[in-house]
């Protein structure tokens, strides 16, 4: 029988890439002090202040959203119906129902209501972008708005180990030189209207988040966004799952060694002047946000689909 490594009661699972075995009262130490030492280490929030949270309804941001309520933190969910059909539908109400057992604050911002249009809808007259792109670009813009329209100056969210290894490996190999400055689990406000990002599950892996959402029986949708099948991410982690495979702690290695050895090289790749958009007046590095220029192809497509109609 497989012991604890630390109390020596019977073990319930291993985790290889710190060649130990814990019980569950003792895996949810562990969990417990790697979020925290996070939060502590890189100064993410306190617990007078308010945080904002993104939730998905996956495992990752619903643990998160677990974790910092049991532990006595501000925290309001935002969540961002899509309206990817029965996908969308289950992120929701996982979401919802959650928030209404604890009593937790929750918004809710519709995309079909709040800008007139889901994401598959855009993505249909926006062929030349990925889903995802559209999809990222357009919720940042909608996050920075509220967070700065209510007040919130730190916004958090459920981004693991396997995330941050797979970004960076897409970065490296492509020597987005402007992206590695700025991957950290903490980034400071780049302008009044927008908050600080932090990532307090940034050093646990998404096995180790799964076994705290089982533990607590913490409900999540399971299937992936269906948009996301062609995104370069999974390729990214299939490879580094199997680096990991064969030699443990191969992930944990490759960010903390970028953050301790090698981020301060890209730090002044990273400097940006940042405007307010000549449309909307959130900031932006061009004359026109990136979300202002979305809407104005959308409604364009829409023009010519109608002219065409009619013609």
């Amino acid at each position: 029988m497989v012991k604890c490594s630390r109390c020596k009661k019977p073990a319930f699972t291993k985790l290889a890439r710190h060649n130990a075995s814990f019980c569950e009262e003792c895996f949810e130490l562990f969990f417990s002090r790697q979020v925290n030492e996070a939060i502590k280490k890189y100064r993410m929030f306190h617990k007078t202040e308010p945080v904002l949270l993104g939730v998905s309804g996956g495992k990752d941001s619903m643990s998160l959203w677990h974790y910092l309520h049991r532990s006595g933190y501000q925290v309001v969910g935002i969540h961002f119906d899509l309206g990817i059909g029965e996908y969308s539908y289950l992120s929701r109400k996982i979401a919802e129902d959650f928030a209404q057992s604890y009593a937790l604050p929750l918004q809710i911002i519709a995309l079909s209501e709040t800008i007139g249009y889901s994401i598959p809808q855009i993505a249909q007259r926006i062929r030349h972008r990925s889903p995802c792109s559209l999809c990222g670009s357009i919720k940042r813009y909608l996050l920075n708005q509220f967070a700065f329209s209510n007040h919130f100056t730190v916004y958090a969210t459920g981004h693991n180990l396997d995330d941050e290894t797979a970004t960076l490996l897409g970065n490296v190999l492509h020597w987005q030189t402007d992206y590695l400055a700025h991957q950290n689990p903490s980034l400071p406000s780049p302008h009044p209207k927008m908050p600080r990002k932090v990532k307090p599950f940034y050093s646990l892996t998404e096995e180790e988040i799964s076994l705290y959402a089982r533990i607590k029986e913490i409900p999540f949708i399971t299937e992936p966004c269906p948009l996301s099948k062609k995104a370069k991410s999974l390729n990214y982690k299939e490879a580094l799952n199997l680096l990991e495979k064969y030699s443990p702690g191969t992930k944990h290695n490759f960010f903390f060694g970028f953050l301790e050895k090698a981020s301060q090289l890209f730090s002044s790749h990273g400097e940006v002047v940042l405007k307010g958009c000549e449309i909307c007046g959130m900031p932006t590095t061009q004359k026109t946000c990136s979300f202002c220029k979305i809407m104005q192809k959308v409604h364009e497509r829409k023009d010519d689909h109608v002219h065409s109609r009619t013609e």
